[in-house]
């Protein structure tokens, strides 16, 4: 006999980090560990300790991502373009938090 269980470990909700997956209980996206694993070569282990998470947890988010591939893929473009074009504007580094 074959059990088949479900991991019930993503959520969506438009409310909740913008409308994007995430592990549930965190404030974790799956766009985070899909970062983790494609810019940083962290494998689930890696990535579980990275963001205290549990093992589980981790490979839920992997097995999303490579669900979902082309959307989080996009959404993770989005976020490197916005990064990019915070630090063009140089925001953030008009006023020192200390002064000199």
């Amino acid at each position: 006999m074959t059990a088949i269980q479900a991991i019930e470990s993503i959520g969506i909700a438009p409310d909740i980090r913008n409308g994007r997956a995430y592990i549930i209980s965190t404030t974790v996206t799956v766009a985070d560990v899909a970062i983790a694993r494609l810019y940083h070569g962290l494998d689930a282990e890696e990535i579980a300790a990275w963001y205290g998470l549990t093992l589980p947890q981790s490979y839920a988010a992997l097995a999303y991502y490579y669900e979902h591939k082309p959307m989080i893929d996009e959404q993770v473009r989005a976020q490197v373009r916005r990064a990019e074009s915070l630090k063009e504007q140089r925001v953030g580094s008009k006023d020192p938090l200390l002064s000199r």
